[in-house]
């Protein structure tokens, strides 16, 4: 069958006095069925030349479905009186939210079966769930485009009604007052999908009525509203890349006048939690780049009032806090790992919890009850499924609530090994990457290896285990995660020498980390391949317009490739808030550095690796055009007979199909991919 070929219709684009042609613009128009037409054509291009893989792409997906238990219940949680269930049923794709009332032994009270509420729809996606204070009522949201535009209404417990109450077109989380009867919520607009909007709305009153408590004037900003642990407080947060403003409301007086707590500066972070008449604020003021600790009494109106309680840390990242009654607990990231720190509010105490690992990933849980002594955490790493534990703060011991449960029966965690190492990139700056691969392969150069990165926003990925993973790792693959810079591994400074006009280190590092996992014979150029997906997917652009020739495989997941045309339009969602991570190609000086490394802009006539690029029709986030025109150019340009197949999912968006187990099908298509070029078939 012959690769599907866009029509090529010329349009300029000129700002700066360059102009640049764009043959296939026209690919955005959503609802025109010529390119409906062509993504269905590339669709079944991928499926014709995949054809061959299908029974094993089948025995993927029944392979990785048969590792997860599917009669599955969460550990539960106890808010308010009531005790709180997800649970998954055997044969059935979504969850299903349950609660009992005291204890555990209660009677079950069903709140909503998500399967039921699904079958209408092609995706279907429950968002928030608030439960009134009183405990009679429940908020919820629902997307069933695949947008992140949720619509919000409201289950009366008592008698299972849902109420007529519906309101459209919001981010789906949603706040009580403490009246019991407003609500308070945030809608998007209708164009760019911009959080920008808090409004409130009164149980009873016509939904046409709802009333705008909070407009964000500023398109670079995004805001929302929650309610602070203590319940006292209703909390409005506008945030950008680099700054952030709250506003403070009595939750006790839904109709007051919110109180700006800390007026925006550029530049300055952070983020509050009320604990005992005092506010407690992580924030990089007075230069505390890896964030610091402070607060402030309830009637402070400015940051002359903070007072310092964990000083700034030049090797420490303070990334979280969870408040308790007694305790504080502290988020902290040194040397690239999580650390939990316990300190009682009487001073008396000051420690952390022991993790003996040279690699793994610890986080705070769920932890909602403020008067509690229990801390939930979860701990995991490359090699160690996961685990939901209680450490009780007053005792210091530990229970293990849940350990996740590979089934199948073949999986030991000690078949498996796995490493931390250290590339050297062109700058000379060690880049970390966190390994795993089955115990006694030979490091010899041969073998298949799958390397993994981000790498923006500051978004750090973490070491964790993976039960889809094992069907490469069992099959001989290495996987390897590159901490490259544009992520905050390694602290703040490492995201900020991965951004703006630095953004190319990001590239290089990934590119510097393939080299050395080539040079120490963990792979070959024959053997390495590599996975990004959304800002991960401008990262594959990138590497292969660099270096092609390291690569024998590509997979690209919903691929932001088209920077400059993206950057330059103020209509498509989160581009004016995105200008402090890229820049702002409005201004030429951005302009020139982003059109240097657009992984759109600079396709050449060369070759490229073999390429599985997919991407979602309702995409929010990376809109389907932009790997869509992406795979068309390769198309005219490369020079190789290497494969190159798009894959759109014509029902979902950025995160791919709904369903608990749809998106298995989506990772076996992936898988299948790559084990095809290895020539592996079992």
């Amino acid at each position: 069958m012959e690769a599907p070929k866009a029509k090529k219709k010329k349009k300029e684009l000129e700002i700066h006095g360059d102009t640049r042609v764009d043959n296939y613009y026209w690919l955005n128009e959503r609802e025109n069925q010529d390119v409906i037409a062509y993504l269905n054509s590339e669709n079944n291009y991928t499926k014709e030349v995949l054809k061959h893989t299908e029974t094993f792409q089948k025995n993927l997906f029944e392979e990785m479905k048969s590792r997860i238990k599917e009669d599955d219940t969460s550990v539960p949680y106890k808010l308010n009186g009531y005790w709180y269930i997800t649970k998954f049923e055997k044969g059935k794709d979504y969850p299903i939210y349950v609660r009992k009332k005291e204890t555990l032994q209660a009677e079950e009270e069903l709140l909503f079966d998500c399967n039921e509420m699904a079958k209408p729809h092609s995706y279907f996606k429950l968002g928030g769930i608030a439960i009134s204070p009183d405990n009679t009522l429940a908020a919820f949201s629902t997307d069933v485009v695949s947008r992140r535009q949720y619509s919000i209404q409201i289950k009366d417990l008592r008698t299972g009604e849902i109420l007529k109450d519906k309101i459209n077109n919001t981010t789906g989380s949603i706040t009580w007052a403490n009246d019991n009867e407003t609500l308070f919520f945030t809608k998007k607009n209708d164009v760019t999908l911009r959080s920008y909007k808090i409004f409130k709305h009164k149980l009873g009153k016509d939904v046409n009525e709802i009333q705008e408590v909070y407009h964000e004037i500023d398109d670079t900003f995004n805001t929302f509203i929650y309610k602070s642990k203590s319940k006292k407080y209703l909390v409005i947060s506008s945030s950008s890349t680099l700054s952030t403003e709250y506003r403070i409301l009595n939750a006790d007086n839904p109709d007051g006048e919110f109180r700006l707590f800390q007026e925006r500066q550029r530049d300055l972070e952070y983020s509050i939690a009320h604990y005992n008449g005092c506010f407690y604020i992580i924030s990089n003021a007075h230069k505390a780049t890896n964030f610091k600790l402070s607060k402030a009494p309830e009637s402070a109106t400015s940051i002359e009032n903070w007072e310092d309680v964990i000083p700034h840390r030049k090797e420490v990242l303070l990334e979280d806090i969870e408040i308790f009654k007694d305790y504080l607990v502290v988020n902290e990231r040194e040397n690239g790992l999580n650390k939990l720190r316990i300190l009682a509010w009487n001073g008396e105490e000051d420690y952390y919890l022991p993790f003996n690992s040279e690699t793994y990933t610890s986080y705070i849980g769920n932890n909602p009850d403020f008067n509690s002594h229990i801390l939930r955490y979860g701990f995991n790493s490359l090699t160690t499924p996961s685990s939901i534990i209680d450490y009780n703060l007053k005792t210091k011991e530990s229970e293990v609530k849940k350990e996740q449960e590979v089934l199948g029966g073949k999986f030991k965690k000690e078949n498996y090994t796995s490493e931390r190492i250290w590339a050297t990139a062109r700058d000379g700056v060690k880049v970390p990457i966190s390994l795993v691969y089955k115990k006694g392969i030979a490091l010899d150069g041969t073998n298949p290896l799958l390397q993994y990165a981000y790498g923006s926003y500051g978004s750090t990925i973490d070491p964790s285990f993976s039960t889809i993973r094992l069907s490469l790792l069992d099959r001989g693959f290495i996987y390897a995660i590159a901490h490259i810079r544009g992520g905050e591994y390694l602290g703040r400074d490492w995201y900020e020498n991965g951004k703006l006009f630095f953004k190319k280190n990001t590239f290089h590092d990934f590119i510097d980390c393939s080299k050395f996992l080539i040079e120490q014979k963990y792979t070959s150029k024959q053997h390495l391949y590599a996975y990004g997906g959304s800002a991960g997917g401008l990262l594959m652009g990138a590497v292969i317009n660099l270096n092609p020739e390291l690569y024998r495989g590509i997979l690209a997941a919903v691929p932001f490739v088209d920077v400059v045309t993206t950057m330059l339009d103020d209509s498509i969602p989160l581009t004016t808030g995105e200008y402090d991570e890229w820049g702002n190609p409005n201004d030429m000086e951005y302009y020139n550095y982003m059109k240097s490394y657009s992984p759109y802009d600079n396709v050449e006539k060369k070759n490229y690796p073999n390429m599985l690029v997919t991407t979602g029709l309702h995409d929010s986030q990376v809109q389907y055009w932009e790997p869509a025109k992406w795979v068309a150019k390769l198309r005219e340009l490369k020079t190789d007979t290497n494969t190159l197949l798009l894959h759109t999912d014509m029902d979902s968006g950025h995160g791919g199909a709904s369903g608990r187990f749809e998106s298995l099908k989506e990772i076996a298509l992936e898988y299948a991919f790559l084990l095809d070029l290895e020539g592996i078939y079992v």
